[in-house]
């Protein structure tokens, strides 16, 4: 047993001591002790539904724990809201922002502040906002609708949110999955300016790389229990994989090689013939396009955030219709069809926003993990819809996923991001009966997961599917697809053969060079 009155750590500024937190059937965190420091930034690491995410929801008073003590600065605390855990100094930004998309950036930093101005002035937050910004060296434009902005300037807003309110420990689940590479260096600077000035992060991640960079020590949590804590000094990415899968685990990239067993590449299941679409701000977001997509090969897509890729993803998948030029299925005009007439032809999308695009949150697992086979016999007859069929295809596809599920009946928005994302990729692989479009379809999983989810897009590649995988991670593409096709501004500056394919060339194409 855990001793938990055992002393918070002399000079901690958080201490968890034996805290547990179960649900129906699961224990997501036993007795676990943990101790952050001032002036660090301290890593999380574990598998998807390892308790990371619920560990912090219990350490900012979204949960109450079950057992155990939490300590801020020696003294023992209770945090019956979030709200508590803020008054504490304790802020926490989630993996999907929380932000009021029609406010302005001042209007949500300020919102629900007890220090906000009863009569201010748009340009007097406007004022506080950018003073703040500089304290912390987190460029944002005050005045900009939230709506506007990418993925990476909403981050900072939610950061600034919880900053401007004197939080002293900043807790960042997965914290550079959604930004471009120059975004995350941005972050990097900021965090370390934030640790020098004596404060403290955590630093919730499942890229090894940016723990061994950026954080001072790491805990590892396997199945709810801390099972290790170091010094990264004294870590390397192949050990701290083997912590967090519970057995040796070589990190070195894997690539998924074309099976002797593989259906040869085909005819192109689709084509895309000067495709062009012009944005809701009538900028254009794809320029004449060309591509075709066979049966039979991954074709990775590369380019800096931005330059057309989610437009691409949507138009291949039927949930955006061109503006200009022709898609064609087995040689045959599709343009003006919707998702689902492209579902049926047998289409799956994994989309790079799960939450927004993949799902609905409120509705149950099972109502998600089947939604996309409402009309197929394999639910009912007719009008007529079978609950129990429903629930068995639910836990198939959660069984094939990898997912545990304690309760089916629950909202989907309860399960990790990691296993959101399972879901909706072994859902979307059930549809994809000739072509499946994956749109950073290993965002938020662990490295187990993602070698898993490799393997299963090589295996739909060998069956004989066309297969598009969206991606900024080059590695991933180079170890993944069989050509690569790089947008930059929305065009296609060409496609090429993976044998052909470098870092270098891909790079120099990303930056609007042709392929020779």
């Amino acid at each position: 047993m855990t001793d938990t009155n055992r002393p918070p750590e002399d000079g901690a500024l958080l201490s968890l001591r034996g805290v547990s937190k179960y649900f129906p059937g699961v224990i997501a965190n036993e007795a676990v002790d943990l101790d952050i420091r001032p002036g660090e930034i301290h890593a999380i690491l574990g598998e998807n539904g390892a308790g990371k995410s619920t560990l912090m929801n219990v350490v900012t008073g979204i949960y109450q724990p079950n057992a155990g003590n939490i300590y801020v600065n020696g003294k023992a605390m209770r945090f019956a809201a979030p709200a508590d855990a803020i008054a504490a100094g304790i802020g926490m930004v989630h993996q999907h922002f929380k932000l009021v998309k029609t406010f302005t950036v001042a209007e949500n930093i300020h919102l629900g502040w007890k220090d906000m101005p009863a009569l201010a002035k748009a340009s007097e937050i406007e004022a506080r906002t950018q003073a703040i910004s500089d304290r912390f060296n987190l460029g944002v434009h005050p005045g900009a609708r939230v709506d506007s902005l990418s993925a990476g300037e909403q981050q900072r807003v939610e950061i600034l949110r919880v900053l401007a309110r004197g939080a002293g420990l900043l807790i960042l689940d997965e914290p550079t999955a959604v930004l471009t590479p120059p975004e995350a260096r941005d972050l990097f600077r900021a965090l370390d300016d934030f640790r020098k000035a004596g404060n403290s992060v955590i630093f919730i991640s499942h890229k090894l790389n940016e723990v061994m960079e950026i954080c001072d020590r790491v805990t590892v949590l396997r199945a709810g229990r801390n099972v290790a804590m170091h010094p990264v000094t004294e870590c390397s990415p192949n050990m701290l994989a083997s912590l967090m899968v519970g057995s040796d685990f070589d990190t070195a990239s894997r690539p998924v090689l074309r099976s002797d067993a593989q259906a040869p590449i085909g005819p192109p299941v689709m084509s895309l013939r000067g495709v062009g679409v012009i944005g809701p701000n009538g900028v254009p977001t794809l320029r004449d396009v060309d591509l075709d997509l066979c049966g039979g090969e991954i074709l990775g897509i590369a380019g800096v955030a931005g330059n057309g890729q989610r437009e691409l993803g949507q138009v291949i998948s039927g949930v955006l219709d061109p503006t200009s030029g022709e898609i064609q299925f087995d040689g045959q005009p599709a343009n003006g069809k919707d998702a689902a007439a492209f579902a049926r032809f047998g289409v799956g999308h994994i989309p790079e926003d799960r939450i927004r695009s993949g799902l609905a949150p409120s509705l149950s697992i099972t109502d998600n993990a089947v939604l996309r086979e409402y009309n197929s016999g394999a639910l009912g007859l007719g009008p007529f819809f079978n609950p129990r069929a429903a629930d068995a295809l639910a836990r198939g596809i959660s069984k094939d996923a990898g997912v545990v599920i304690p309760d089916f009946r629950m909202p989907v928005r309860n399960l990790s991001g990691g296993n959101q994302q399972r879901l909706v990729a072994r859902r979307e692989m059930r549809i994809a009966r000739r072509l499946l479009v994956a749109a950073y379809p290993s965002r938020g999983l662990d490295i187990g997961a993602i070698e898993t989810m490799h393997g299963y897009l090589g295996d739909l590649r060998d069956q004989g599917v066309a297969v598009v995988v969206i991606s900024e991670d080059l590695d991933e593409l180079l170890a993944l697809s069989d050509r690569i096709a790089v947008l930059h501004e929305g065009r296609n500056m060409g496609t090429i053969n993976i044998e052909a394919a470098s870092s270098e060339t891909i790079g120099l194409m990303m930056g609007g060079e042709n392929a020779a």
